[in-house]
């Protein structure tokens, strides 16, 4: 099965159009996947997803392997019966959260030994294990064990962490049978331009179904997540996808974008609406302050999802005040909604040669600093 399609290239930046073939269906890139770590994107039904046009989203690894558990889930017919989402998934290794969240741990370049930081059981995992893990769960795409460091880092630390991280996709490529599911790489390196082209020509050379970028947004400013995305695109093939991991805010999607980036995820959407804050045409607005006590409009008047539709901001910030959960949920919905129709959007104006058009217009109205 042909993975990706290369469909238009804008003239006037290096944004594309693209489509993912998978078993489970076709995505449109530029995309957003909303991230459903544990198999849930959260307080949002499988339902809602689909009619805000999700077309396919992303589940971790690490988290599946602690609970329920990849048997589990196999006995259940795979990931995408277990939780009833017949559209792709894309899952992630879950590196970045074992060197996160496991209580103790130890790296070597076998693998991966760590205590899960749910109830302190000891497990280690290779390289291969990951692989099969995700072969087990039945997923459309999957990550391979990649080693992630955080900024400001040393370049010998982070040396050390790329050249593990090609150990890691080496082995991770040969342990990969296909069967209709596909493996990408991952380009690490820290800020290190040096680091970013060798580990890029390296990974490139693997012949990889597609290409990410990690070791982004983790405490680095802005200016140099950009500055590593054009390091290491100049180094990934053309014929492949490109996934931005981990980002971002809409400023930075729209940037990426602009830089030849064809996925991304982020946590941000549902994290924000569970907090009561809301991305808007106008920017970011937390819906839970007082000078919404009384207003009976709309999130957002330019929105068509179910919560713009129905409700006001004088009520959604009545059920965050009186800590009913549905606040959590209507605005997690919008923001979703939001991300997606934006993504939408970005592809309209690649196909007419507008993104540049496209981008003033959005941030002439957008107000990142609200």
């Amino acid at each position: 099965m042909r993975h990706f399609a290369l469909l238009h290239k804008e003239k006037n930046s290096k944004a594309r159009l693209g489509r993912l073939e998978t078993v489970h269906g076709n995505i449109d890139t530029p995309c957003f996947m909303p991230v459903g770590t544990q198999g849930t994107v959260k307080s949002i039904p499988q339902k809602e997803l689909h009619d805000s046009g999700a077309e396919i989203i992303l589940s971790n690894a690490y988290h599946l392997f602690l609970r329920p558990g990849a048997g589990v889930i196999k006995k259940a017919g795979g990931l995408h019966k277990f939780i009833s989402w017949p559209k792709p998934i894309l899952t992630d290794s879950g590196g970045y959260q074992i060197f996160s969240l496991a209580l103790l741990r130890k790296v070597s370049d076998e693998g991966v030994q760590f205590q899960s930081h749910i109830d302190g059981m000891r497990h280690f995992l290779r390289p291969e294990d990951v692989v099969k893990l995700q072969e087990d769960l039945g997923c459309d795409i999957m990550m391979p064990l990649d080693e992630c460091v955080h900024y400001p880092c040393a370049q010998g630390q982070a040396e050390v962490a790329m050249r593990r991280t090609l150990n890691w996709a080496k082995r991770s490529r040969a342990a990969f049978r296909g069967d209709g599911q596909f493996l990408y790489g991952i380009v690490q390196g820290a800020t290190y331009d040096d680091l970013r082209r060798e580990c890029a020509e390296s990974i490139v050379g693997m012949d990889f179904d597609g290409y990410a970028i990690g070791g982004v947004s983790v405490g680095e400013p802005k200016s140099l997540i950009c500055d590593i995305i054009d390091v290491s695109m100049r180094y990934l093939p053309e014929d492949k996808p490109h996934y931005l991991m981990g980002v971002g805010l809409p400023e930075d999607i729209i940037e990426a974008v602009g830089q030849g980036i064809d996925m991304f995820d982020c946590v941000v959407p549902t994290r924000y609406g569970r907090n009561g804050t809301a991305f808007t045409s106008c920017g970011k607005m937390t819906v839970r302050n007082a000078p919404y006590s009384e207003d009976f409009t709309p999130l957002d008047p330019e929105c068509g999802c179910y919560t713009c539709r129905t409700f006001s901001r004088a009520y959604l910030r009545h059920l965050f005040n009186t800590e009913e959960m549905l606040g959590a949920q209507l605005v997690s919905l919008h923001n979703i909604y939001f991300y997606l129709n934006m993504m939408r959007r970005i592809r309209d104006s690649i196909a007419a040669d507008r993104f540049a058009e496209f981008k003033k217009e959005f941030f002439s109205k957008y107000s990142i600093k609200q």
